[in-house]
């Protein structure tokens, strides 16, 4: 094997390790989120656990954030809660840094 083949082979092992820790550093945000979110629509407990579920699930509709977005858009208009996007997507920001660091405690 060369020297070329070598820093390929590692470029590569790194690109998969860094997706690796993205995709989860996305899960745990959404985790995140969806706690805070449903803490603000009154939600304890199982329900609170159940609606960080389904905005994780929510993910993966389509790539990027928009899809999580709108589900938190669309939870918090219908339950009447006064958040704008402004807020929402820093509250997305916040919850993405603390996964970052809690991923990073955990290595």
């Amino acid at each position: 094997m060369t020297t070329f083949d070598d820093r390929e082979n590692s470029f590569e092992k790194a690109f998969a390790h860094d997706e690796s820790l993205r995709f989860r550093a996305e899960a745990r945000r959404n985790k995140l989120l969806g706690l805070w979110a449903a803490g603000l629509m009154g939600k304890e407990g199982d329900a609170a656990r159940e609606y960080a579920k389904g905005v994780i699930k929510a993910d993966l509709e389509e790539a990027g954030d928009e899809d999580v977005f709108r589900k938190i858009r669309g939870d918090f208009d219908a339950a009447n809660i006064d958040q704008s996007d402004h807020q929402i997507r820093r509250q997305m920001e916040d919850c993405m840094a603390e996964a970052i660091q809690q991923i990073r405690t955990e290595s």
